[in-house]
């Protein structure tokens, strides 16, 4: 009996992974952006949103796009995820960088084989909020 139980615990230490998940959010006029940073041990897995809707009252735009793949860890604090095009010989590239209490995006200009028109994941100089 005290070799299975020993057995038992000794499977369930073993097989123990550290996951945590992060949300960013940023609300800027008509944009909307969110970010996902899920860390499993030393893998890092990043999805990225962007809403857009006019709230103009002469032609109506919106659009939505989302992008997300495995990230790397380039420094302190700092992600870089490519994503490679299916249609286009080209990979958009988004740099995250982290900080206690957000995060700024930064998006190669191939990123627009994968948004249309005015949406763009890039948050420009501003952060977005981590979210609880």
């Amino acid at each position: 009996m005290k070799k299975n139980l020993f057995l038992a615990i000794a499977l369930l230490i073993s097989g123990n992974v550290f996951a945590a998940t992060d949300h960013y959010v940023l609300r800027d006029g008509d944009y909307v952006r969110h970010l996902k940073v899920i860390k499993i041990n030393a893998d890092y897995i990043v999805s990225a949103d962007v809403d857009f809707e006019s709230t103009a009252k002469e032609g109506s735009a919106h659009c939505s796009q989302a992008v997300s793949g495995k990230a790397t860890s380039t420094g302190e604090n700092e992600l870089v995820m490519k994503k490679h095009s299916s249609s286009a010989a080209s990979s958009c590239e988004l740099k995250i960088k982290l900080s206690p209490n957000g995060a700024k995006i930064e998006e190669s200009k191939d990123c627009d084989t994968f948004t249309v028109d005015k949406c763009h994941f890039s948050s420009g100089n501003k952060e977005l909020i981590k979210v609880n």
